[in-house]
This record gives structure tokens, sequence and C-alpha cells, in this order.
């Protein structure tokens, strides 16, 4: 799209609020101005990895509009920090536990989540 001068009149970013886009250049900013990886220091290093999970103590909606936000526009370095932020919250809760972290409605019967848990005893053990 910009190499086609096709961004003259900006790069349409459908459904992004300024909010979860002033994160994302942050992240970027915070990651351009890091010193590259030949060039970093253990603490340098272990400095911006706690930066980043501070990044990432924020609501649940900021967090899944990130994710979002991040995969439309392929920065793939944040998209698997917020990725794996969701999949601690879920590690080692049980689908109830899950069910209650995200809102989520149960819409099985018990016969059908008695039958889901004999299919898949591996994951339960």
């Amino acid at each position: 799209m910009i190499e086609d001068n096709c961004a003259d009149n900006g790069i349409p970013l459908p459904n992004v609020t300024n909010k979860i886009l002033s994160k994302v250049i942050e992240y970027c900013k915070k990651h351009v101005e890091t010193p590259k990886l030949d060039e970093l220091t253990t603490t340098v290093d272990d400095e911006l990895k706690a930066w980043d999970v501070d990044f990432v103590k924020v609501d649940q909606a900021t967090l899944f509009d990130l994710i979002l936000v991040v995969n439309y526009l392929n920065i793939k370095s944040l998209l698997d920090l917020t990725c794996q932020t969701v999949a601690n919250m879920i590690k080692g809760k049980t689908p109830e536990e899950i069910r209650k972290t995200f809102n989520i409605k149960n819409d099985f019967t018990p016969e059908e989540d008695d039958e889901v848990c004999r299919e898949n005893q591996w994951a339960f053990e």
C-alpha cells in the first residue's frame, strides 16, 4: 500500500480506537528505541521483558482489542505477547473457571458436557 503511493491520505484502520492505536505505537516505539539483539545486555533485555509484562496489564477488552489490531497490522512480537497473556490467563484453569474469567455462557446440556469430558479425558488428567 505505502509502496504504491496509496497511503497519501492515510492508511485505513477500520474499528481501531485512538486508545488502542496509542498503545500499539507506544509498544513499537519502545521496541525500536531498545538496542538491537546483538547490542543487548542482559540488563536491557530483562528491563524490556519487564516492560512488556507491565504493558499487557490491561483490562480484558483492551487486551482483546490489541490482539485484533496487531493481528491486522501484522506486528508479530506484540501479537505473540498479547496471545501469551491470554494463554497465561487460561493455564491451569478448569473449563468452568475459564468460562467465568471470560464471561462465556455454557450452552452445553449436562449430557453434552459429560460427553465432551469423556471424549477428551486426556485434557482433564
